[in-house]
C-alpha cells in the first residue's frame, strides 16, 4: 500500500517503522522534521496524504487532528481509508469521521494502548470506531503495527474505550500506590503484600503485570528510575479527556475526577517526565496529605 503517515513522535516513528518494514510504500511528515530511516520525507501534511490508499496520524490533541484534517482531507483519494491513532476528545474524533465522510473516505478513529514498547515491538492494541467497512480496510495496517484491534462501534466509540479504559487504569494505579505507601506505614514487607494482592481480590493490571513497588513483580518502569512506559502526564491527559466526556454525557465519576485532580498535583510537583506509576514514591516521600482530617 502506499501510506502518508503524519506525527512522528515517540509512538508515531516506530509504528512508521513497522509500516515500512513490512513492505509497504510510506511518506512521513512531522512539523518538527523527523526522519525516520526507510520512510520518504514528506515536505507538509498535505503531501504526505495526497492520493494515499491510506492516511494515518499520530496528534496530541483535538485541535491539531481536526486543524490537520481540514488541510488533507480535500486532497484524499476516494475510497482511501483514513486512521486517526491519536488520543483526543470524542467530539473532534466524531468531527474528523464527518469532514472525512463528506469526501468519500472511510476513517477510523484508532487510539492505542500499549506504550513506546508496544509501539516499537508491533504489539499495540487499536481501540477503533468507525464503519465496518472502514475497519475492515485499516484492518491489515492494525495487524502490523499490533497484536489487537478492537472494533468498538461507530464514530468516537475508539475514543470513548480509550478514556474509560484508561479512568480504570488512573483510578487502579492509585489505589495501588496508596495500598503500598500504607504497607510501608504498617511495616509490611513489599514482597509480601504483593505476593498476597497479586492472588487476592486485590489482584489487577496494577498490580500483576506494572507493579509500581521496584523489585516486585515483573519488570516494569518501577525497576528502571520509573522511566515511563507511560508518561505521569499523559495519563493526566486520558484522565481530563473522560472527565470532559463526562461532563458532556452527564455521567458521574467521582473517582474519576479525584484521579485527575491527584495526577495533576502529581504533574505539577515534578511528576512530569515520570512514569505514571511514580504516584508511589510520591506518596511516600511526599504525599497529598493522609485525607482523614
Amino acid at each position: 500500500m502506499d501510506i502518508g503517515f503524519i506525527g512522528l513522535g515517540n509512538m508515531g516513528a516506530p509504528m512508521v517503522q513497522n509500516l515500512a518494514k513490512a513492505g509497504h510504500r510510506v511518506a512521513g511528515f512531522d512539523v518538527a522534521g523527523v526522519a525516520v530511516e526507510g520512510v520518504e520525507s514528506a515536505g507538509s501534511a498535505k503531501e504526505a496524504a495526497n492520493g494515499r490508499d491510506a492516511v494515518i496520524t499520530m496528534l496530541p490533541n483535538g485541535a491539531i487532528l481536526q486543524s490537520v484534517y481540514d488541510d488533507i482531507v480535500p486532497g484524499g483519494r476516494a475510497g482511501s481509508v483514513f486512521i486517526d491513532c491519536s488520543t483526543v476528545d470524542v467530539e473532534s474524533a466524531r468531527a474528523a469521521h464527518e469532514l472525512a465522510g463528506k469526501s468519500g473516505l472511510l476513517s477510523v478513529d484508532a487510539p492505542v494502548s500499549g506504550g513506546i514498547g508496544g509501539a516499537a515491538a508491533g504489539t499495540l492494541t487499536f481501540m477503533a470506531g468507525g464503519s465496518r467497512q472502514s475497519f475492515d480496510a485499516a484492518r491489515p495496517l492494525f495487524d502490523i503495527m499490533g497484536q489487537k484491534a478492537a472494533h468498538c462501534g461507530g464514530p468516537g466509540a475508539g475514543q470513548a474505550a480509550k478514556i474509560c479504559n484508561n479512568m480504570i487504569l488512573g483510578i487502579s494505579m492509585i489505589g495501588v500506590c496508596e495500598a503500598f505507601a500504607l504497607g510501608d506505614k504498617l511495616e509490611l514487607d513489599r514482597q509480601k503484600l504483593f505476593d498476597v494482592v497479586s492472588t487476592s481480590s486485590g489482584s489487577c493490571w496494577s498490580v500483576n503485570t506494572y507493579c509500581p513497588a521496584p523489585g516486585v513483580g515483573p519488570d516494569s518502569p518501577a525497576d528502571n528510575g520509573y522511566r515511563p512506559g507511560f508518561a505521569a502526564e499523559l495519563m493526566l491527559k486520558d484522565l481530563l479527556l473522560s472527565q470532559q466526556a463526562a461532563g458532556a454525557a452527564d455521567a458521574a465519576t467521582p473517582m474519576g475526577a479525584l484521579a485527575s485532580t491527584l495526577y495533576k498535583a502529581f504533574v505539577e510537583d515534578g511528576g512530569k517526565g515520570q512514569d505514571f506509576s511514580a504516584m508511589l514514591p510520591h506518596l511516600t516521600q511526599r504525599g497529598f496529605g493522609s485525607g482523614n482530617e
